[in-house]
């Protein structure tokens, strides 16, 4: 993928199946197995009507079973008394998709969205039915599906460091089409939030080796976490770089010196620190938020929504004004109140044309200024919690290990103690500060970063895939196509 390309959604491309009226189930068996194609489906308020296959799988009452394709049509009579319930299923889903065709003559057309690479291959895959996958212009005023690099299709599948970060998104919500995917950034800085709350080298070469022990499929009743490898060796790896920073290694053993600083000996200076890297993160947050307003609605909605520039702008002076107070430098004080009453001046208008007007909407709009004033200020005063909870894990490290010292010096039975202790302990502080520090490094990522970058958002990219079984015995349809069609009147819409 062209590296300008990873940074946004997935490219789209309106698509329309064209067939055969006999060879589009062919083409649709053959559309299922690739598995990256989205097709419309009929949605215009007509009553639901049911196939051959739908009415005997319903009347099967069978367990719900994994929908499977035959390759070839099969007997849907031999399939009920079978109990193919799976097989029936994946028929009642190819009628539902017969259904919503548009007919003219015996050609028949289905539309729906496929991913711009995939494209060719598809056509070509379709080609030897007959059918062809003919490109159309985007509908006005349709945005289409989202699919991130991440989440490919499983004809290319992603890198698995992406892959491994894409939850960390799609939990959050689907990114519309038009924006930034800010999937690799999010991890990035997900994973050196959580390094600096679980700052330990030696916690953190734990949470290393557990990434390789997921990556080779150990143990085995947690295989299905797999594909996180990556991302939980990025987050060892930042905590056991801050241990380093930190002098930590399964507390102040001593064993690492203290390259940065001692967390319980320098707290102000550690939260400073982190107020200082939030206060950046939500600058890059807003930048983002520009380019996303911009995509979106064009150079007046990056200016004036205070995700966008005039945001930008009163984060900026709110910045310049801690930042001369920090410093005892008045004079760039006075710059940063200018910027950020420039800013407070952009968002004015953009807030105020979103009310009612008249007074009530002046009075609304001051509120929402003023909240903006104070999201901005508490929002970069959060990323304090990263200096918290680095703290926290310090005592608890500390705790443990004068616990251990102390028990270490009163003969054999006093070792045995320590090492009790010092496993025990470690082992709680690593479960605890693991599970704190990665929901609050999610917390600050969703609440204060996401929450500018997005105001809206997408429909998430549904392509249709079915497993094919080949091999099994068919025969010719009981019942013609005709009886999944909803309605004859589509039959010379062209």
């Amino acid at each position: 993928m062209p590296q300008g390309e990873a940074a946004v959604p997935v490219r789209m491309r309106r698509v329309a199946v064209v067939a055969p009226e006999e060879a589009l189930r062919d083409s649709l068996v053959r559309i299922a197995e690739a598995g990256c194609v989205e097709i419309d489906l009929a949605g215009d308020g007509r009553p639901e009507v049911r196939g051959p296959a739908a009415t005997r799988l319903q009347r099967l009452r069978a367990e719900p079973a994994r929908p499977r394709l035959s390759e070839a049509p099969p007997d849907l009579d031999a399939l009920e008394r079978e109990g193919r319930a799976d097989l029936l299923a994946g028929e009642a889903q190819v009628e539902e998709r017969l259904g919503g065709a548009v007919r003219h003559g015996d050609v028949a057309a289905l539309a729906g969205w496929c991913p711009r690479s995939e494209v060719g291959a598809v056509a070509a895959r379709i080609a030897g039915t007959g059918a062809a996958l003919v490109p159309l212009r985007s509908p006005r005023g349709v945005d289409p599906p989202t699919l991130l690099a991440g989440a490919a299709a499983a004809t290319r599948p992603a890198p698995a460091v992406r892959r491994s970060f894409t939850p960390l998104v799609t939990t959050y919500g689907t990114v519309p089409y038009a924006d930034l995917d800010p999937t690799m950034a999010a991890g990035v800085v997900y994973v050196v939030m959580f390094g600096l709350m679980f700052g330990d080298a030696g916690h953190g070469l734990l949470l290393v080796t557990v990434a390789l022990l997921l990556r080779a499929g150990r143990p085995r009743r947690v295989a299905a976490l797999r594909p996180l490898w990556p991302f939980v060796a990025g987050a060892g790896l930042a905590a056991t770089l801050a241990g380093v920073a930190y002098g930590e290694f399964f507390g102040p053993t001593g064993v690492l010196p203290a390259l940065w600083l001692t967390p319980l000996e320098e707290p102000v200076r550690l939260l400073a620190g982190a107020v200082g890297f939030g206060t950046v993160l939500l600058g890059l947050a807003y930048a983002a938020g520009i380019v996303n307003r911009w995509r979106e609605g064009g150079p007046a909605a990056a200016l004036y929504a205070t995700t966008g520039i005039a945001g930008a702008a009163l984060h900026l002076g709110l910045a310049v004004v801690a930042g001369s107070v920090w410093l005892g430098q008045a004079a760039y004080g006075v710059v940063g109140a200018v910027i950020a009453v420039a800013g407070l001046a952009l968002a004015g208008p953009g807030l105020y044309a979103a009310t009612a007007g008249g007074p009530g909407g002046a009075v609304q709009t001051g509120i929402q200024l003023f909240d903006a004033v104070v999201r901005i200020g508490s929002n970069a005063v959060s990323f304090a919690r990263l200096a918290a909870f680095g703290l926290t894990h310090a005592a608890l490290g500390a705790i443990v290990w004068d616990g251990t010292t102390a028990l270490a010096g009163r003969g054999p039975v006093g070792v045995a103690a320590a090492l009790v202790v010092f496993l025990a302990g470690n082992a709680l502080a690593f479960s605890l500060e693991a599970l704190v520090a990665g929901v609050q490094a999610l917390r600050l990522e969703f609440y204060e970063l996401f929450s500018r970058l997005f105001v809206g958002e997408g429909r998430p990219f549904r392509p249709w895939h079915l497993p094919v079984e080949r091999g099994s015995a068919v025969a010719e349809p009981a019942t013609p196509l005709e009886s999944v069609r909803p309605d004859p009147a589509r039959k010379e819409r062209s």
